[in-house]
């Protein structure tokens, strides 16, 4: 089975860019935008909308596989591509991806993938990432219909991984609206929760912060009231390097605030993303490992998660190495091709390091699903509900996605043994 043809169409993602150095700095919000000059090469506003490009591969026997190319909210921050707008790259991916695909036998994804992984641009860069998560997701597909499987049986198969026919525990991300969204999450039964968007001293955290210690202890008390007894997600929140902006890096300061924390959530288990933002990723691996080995001595049981600066598949294995967090998040637009998240999953379990399927709330359904198979395969500790910020969407595409794919799958484990 062959491609005969590529299609594109630009598309909008399940959020917005945002201008993470300007909203650091202060950028005032105003309703859902926020006041202020952007600060990141290419933003024309603080937050603009989230763009997408659909990719359309058309087979010989007329079905088509699809994937979409879109990139994380803080775009062009952290060490990432820039920001990545559909009318910029459209005519790339049809000048210069789309001839390398026509008439490409549809008989490996591991081959196909590395192929695009290493494709070059006529001046000699490297394609954007979002250019190659989401022609990625349509090879894959692609093969998948070839092959007349699961794109999980795909991974599986090629990468010589055992079939594992159990769910995978999916995080829910609240936003801003962290109380009311909890609700929900909690409501859903999400097995972990609620991310919370802590991405202000002021105005979240809490100077002394005292805010998110107010937030874990109601949200510990949320979970106990509207949740049963046996209902116990883990508590995971992504401060974008705040406790480190008010505790002044100071590791000694921090390990006793996220001590704090850590008895407020109790019974509840607590991890704690993107402590602090070093400014590099020598800089970051070096803070985090500092500040685990700190908790680790005083047997404070939260867990650290790796986020900014740790974006690429070479990132990863550098923090896993230095055993600089307890688990990485894979934030799979920033990798580039799919296979490099699935290569991503398996090393960072490999070496102990717990690994998370992230990506971003401003991605597309596409992603979403594409990445339900990709842990269904690696068996990652969590993949995030996605995309968007409300809750219910993203936990429904994933969770509808992850179930449909397990019933698939036991259907024919039942069949081969009859």
């Amino acid at each position: 089975m062959k491609i005969v043809e590529v299609l594109t169409s630009s598309g909008l993602t399940g959020f917005y860019f945002d201008d993470q150095k300007a909203i650091k700095l202060g950028a005032e919000a105003d309703g859902f935008a926020y006041r202020g000059e952007p600060m990141t090469p290419g933003f024309t506003a603080v937050r603009q909308r989230g763009e997408a490009i659909s990719v359309q591969l058309v087979l010989e026997d007329g079905q088509v596989a699809y994937g979409d190319c879109a990139a994380v909210q803080y775009s062009g921050a952290g060490g990432r591509d820039p920001l990545f707008l559909a009318a910029d790259f459209m005519p790339i991916i049809m000048a210069e991806i789309a001839p390398h695909l026509v008439g490409q036998e549809l008989d490996s994804f591991r081959r196909l993938a590395g192929e695009l992984e290493t494709l070059k641009r006529p001046n000699g860069d490297n394609y954007h990432t979002a250019i190659r998560y989401g022609v990625s997701q349509a090879v894959l597909a692609a093969v998948a219909l070839a092959k007349r499987v699961t794109m999980t049986e795909v991974i599986t198969q090629e990468y010589g991984l055992p079939l594992v026919v159990e769910p995978v525990p999916i995080f829910c991300q609240t936003g801003d609206e962290r109380y009311l969204n909890a609700d929900k999450a909690i409501l859903k039964r999400a097995q972990v929760l609620p991310h919370a968007l802590i991405n202000h001293v002021d105005t979240k955290l809490g100077v002394h912060g005292e805010k998110l210690l107010a937030y874990v202890t109601w949200l510990k008390n949320r979970v106990i009231e509207l949740g049963d007894p046996v209902y116990r997600p883990v508590l995971h929140i992504d401060v974008y390097g705040t406790i480190g902006l008010a505790f002044k890096e100071d590791i000694t300061a921090m390990t006793e605030y996220i001590g704090r924390l850590g008895q407020a959530a109790q019974p509840l288990h607590l991890r704690i993303e993107g402590p602090m933002d070093a400014g590099s990723k020598a800089g970051q691996i070096k803070a985090l490992r500092a500040l685990r080995l700190a908790l680790q001595a005083h047997k404070i049981d939260v867990e650290i998660v790796a986020d900014e600066w740790c974006n690429t598949y070479a990132d990863i294995v550098e923090f896993t190495d230095a055993q600089a967090a307890d688990m990485v998040q894979i934030k799979t637009p920033d990798l580039g091709g799919i296979q490099n998240t699935i290569e991503a999953v398996l090393y960072a379990k490999q070496f102990g390091v717990g690994a998370y399927v992230g990506g971003s709330c401003n991605e597309t359904d596409s992603g979403g699903r594409t990445c339900v198979h990709v842990s269904l395969a690696t068996r990652p500790d969590q993949m995030l509900a996605k995309p968007g910020m409300g809750v219910d969407e993203g936990y429904m595409i994933v969770h509808n996605e992850m179930n449909r794919t397990l019933a698939r799958l036991r259907y024919r484990k039942e069949r081969e043994t009859v």
